[in-house]
């Protein structure tokens, strides 16, 4: 048995290793791209096993053409096409383990041994094919396969595996390429060496056939150029379109939250804002669901319609508060596109987010600013009159409050100026002087008296701001006032209360004197009693009696005005004073068919008060609202806290006080009764006064008058 060496071409073999050079560049190119591309990767890598399949076909087919150019007339050609497809599905099998995959040492192993199954496959099949049996030396075929097995792991580690691969990769791919063209020729030879021919030889006349040779030839190098060509075009196409895609991911990531979810919800990527937003890591999001970042500020149905959208294969569009890992909680305008299969059905979903929160602090600071200024405005038309004016004084905006005291409609005042509610009661020279400080852009402060349409007057604290434009000089006034009518008025009756105290503190020297003869006629009237049995002149006595005690009332009254007594308050409760009051005069109040009812639904209201001092005021209450009503009717004291004060009401049902004398009560000598002295009320008034209170009469004619008494209360 004789060795296949035979003679061979040389030029063959160079043009064999050359094409197998560039069918090997061509295909680790499309490998690499694969891993660098996220599009059209199963063109790539078909293109790449193609390549590789070829390659390692033409280096074998090419160097048994060489060495015996007379076997072309026997060749089997399905033979040799079942060879080109079973290295091309070895190929296949062997890069499939680098695509889209992590590599580690296993995938290297598995790798190269597929590629050295490859080359093996088609140089037995290529011997077989040119009809000859054959031996192989089977350690040198072992030998072999390790040797060419080495050489792909070597090639396969530097490529996609070792520290270099994570760097350039530009002259990775031409030194892989050589060291797999190496392996390649190498395995040829090697195997070529360990098979040993037993049959077949083929006779020397047989004539060669340069033309089949060379139309094989240019066939292999027109497929592997093409695929070359095509290598280069679609690197092109990809590195451009990659060059694209990297340049819109560095622009999104800079500027937007990026996040992909399947379809169930579950996040598979987010991006390095998602992760500095949310303060999440991206191995502690993904495989969750954007539930992980619900702030609780969206409604359920919310979500649902988002979720409904995007199902749908709609754009979902809007604005989101999520929950940051921190407990913070950030905004984002959020757009939701669905990724759709060939079903119309969403395989994927992108969420692109902006950060707004920022312009959501500044919506809400505005919106704050607004409600604050609406709210200074409702509490200014609620509390103070309001008027606009231009520089002329003219006015241009009146509030409700304006038109409620003026008794003018807002079309009578609007065009109209300050002169129409003139009451006459102020100099020219007052008005002068104002118009002199709001001219020279300074605030006015002060006290008017307007004249309302009806004819009525009323006063108003005045405060003019004037509104100045660049040059310093007024384009508007703005007038805030606050009607002070009823403080003037009591202005006036404290101004009065000052005069007949005076007069009272005369009256007091002669009240200390009037009070010693009264205490001896009280007693010696009393000891007359003691021993009086004419039933007519007891009667006498009595009537006495009743007379000094109105003369020593009235001279208490006069001391009171004169020199009010020091008040010692006590914390009591309220309730129980007014209650006994009332059961005093309910035998009274039925004697002249009154009903007198209390009404109280709390039990303790506590006060600081002098409790007789009270009771004097209650008595005195209760008893003019029993006399306003000689015809018998209904009496009710009731009690409410209104806010921190107790307010006490005593309404009766009787006929009333006119409106021209329920101005004057209190008043010292001033009363409605035929028989009263007028310091009853006044009394009861300072009292209430003393007790840092208030009273308030309410009073229609022939429907009842309410005395309305406000105590600070202290609330638990």
């Amino acid at each position: 048995m004789s060795a296949m060496f035979g003679t061979f071409h040389p030029y063959f073999i160079i043009i064999a290793i050359g094409l197998t050079l560039m069918a090997s560049y061509t295909a680790l190119d499309m490998f690499t791209l694969i891993r660098s591309s996220n599009q059209n990767k199963r063109l790539l890598f078909l293109g790449g096993t193609l390549s590789m399949g070829i390659g390692i076909w033409v280096m074998n087919f090419m160097a048994l053409i060489s060495a015996d150019t007379n076997r072309l007339a026997s060749y089997h050609i399905p033979l040799t096409i079942l060879s080109i497809f079973i290295g091309i599905a070895f190929t296949g099998m062997a890069f499939l383990w680098f695509f889209g995959r992590r590599v580690n040492i296993y995938h290297l192993l598995v790798g190269s041994l597929f590629l050295t199954l490859a080359v093996m496959a088609i140089q037995v099949i290529g011997l077989y094919s040119m009809n000859v049996n054959i031996d192989y030396n089977l350690p040198l075929m072992i030998f072999s396969g390790l040797l060419i097995f080495g050489s792909f792991f070597f090639s396969l580690w530097i490529l996609f595996s070792s520290s270099y691969s994570q760097g350039n990769q530009v002259w990775l791919k031409p030194i892989s390429a050589l060291i797999i063209t190496a392996a390649i020729a190498e395995g040829h030879f090697l195997l070529k060496r360990a098979a040993v021919l037993t049959s077949g030889v083929v006779s020397d006349n047989q004539a060669d056939s340069p033309f089949f040779i060379y139309l094989v030839l240019f066939v292999s190098v027109l497929i592997i150029g093409g695929l070359i060509i095509s290598s280069m075009l679609i690197s092109k196409q990809l590195a451009t379109t990659d060059t694209n895609l990297k340049d819109i991911k560095a622009a999104l990531d800079a500027s937007t939250i990026v996040a992909i979810t399947d379809p169930k919800g579950v996040i598979t990527f987010v991006n390095d804002k998602f992760e500095e937003i949310s303060k999440y890591t991206k191995e502690e999001i993904i495989g969750k669901n954007h539930r992980i970042l619900n702030s609780g500020y969206h409604s359920k149905v919310y979500f649902r319609n988002l979720w409904q959208t995007i199902q749908a294969g709609k754009i979902w569009r809007g604005e989101i508060r999520n929950k940051a890992k921190d407990g913070s909680f950030y905004w984002v305008d959020t757009t939701i596109v669905p990724f759709l299969n060939k079903k119309g059905k969403p395989v994927q979903y992108i969420a692109i987010r902006s950060d707004i929160s920022d312009r959501k602090k500044a919506e809400d600071h505005l919106t704050e600013m607004i409600k604050e200024n609406v709210d200074i405005k409702f509490a200014l038309d609620q509390s103070s009159i309001v008027a606009f004016t231009d520089a002329k004084g003219t006015i241009t905006s009146v509030n409700d409050k304006f038109c409620e005291i003026s008794k003018f409609s807002r079309e009578e005042l609007l065009g109209q100026d300050h002169r129409i509610l003139n009451s006459g009661h102020h100099s020219k020279e007052f008005f002068k002087n104002l118009w002199k400080t709001i001219g020279s852009g300074q605030v006015w402060k002060g006290e008017l008296r307007n004249k309302a349409k009806d004819g009525t007057y009323y006063w108003v604290d005045t405060t003019i701001v004037p509104f100045l434009n660049e040059q310093g000089k007024p384009y508007q006034y703005l007038a805030i006032r606050n009607d002070i009518t009823e403080r003037k008025k009591t202005e006036e009756v404290l101004h009065r209360q000052d005069k007949l105290a005076a007069v009272g503190q005369l009256a007091a020297g002669v009240a200390h004197e009037i009070r010693n003869p009264l205490t001896s006629m009280k007693g010696y009237t009393e000891f007359l009693q003691l021993d009086e049995k004419d039933p007519e002149r007891m009667e006498f006595l009595n009537i006495i009696l009743d007379e000094i005690e109105r003369v020593n009332s009235i001279v208490e009254d006069f001391m009171v005005l004169a020199k009010p007594k020091a008040v010692e308050l006590e914390e009591k409760n309220v309730v129980p004073v007014i209650r006994n009051v009332v059961s005093l005069l309910e035998f009274e109040a039925r004697k002249k068919n009154v009903r007198l009812s209390f009404d109280c639904n709390q039990e303790i209201i506590q006060i600081e008060c002098d409790e007789n001092r009270l009771k004097q005021v209650f008595l005195n209450f209760i008893k003019n609202g029993i006399e306003a009503m000689p015809n018998g009717g209904d009496l009710l004291v009731k009690t409410v806290i209104h806010e921190n004060n107790v307010q006490i009401s005593i309404q009766d049902s009787g006929v009333g006080i006119p409106k021209e004398k329920l101005k004057k009560l209190g008043e010292p000598f001033f009363t409605t009764k035929k028989n009263g002295n007028g310091l009853g009320l006044m009394v009861s008034f300072k009292i209430i006064e003393s007790h840092n209170g208030k009273v308030f009469v309410e009073s229609e004619p022939n429907k009842g008058t309410t005395f309305n008494i406000l105590l600070p209360a202290k609330i638990a």
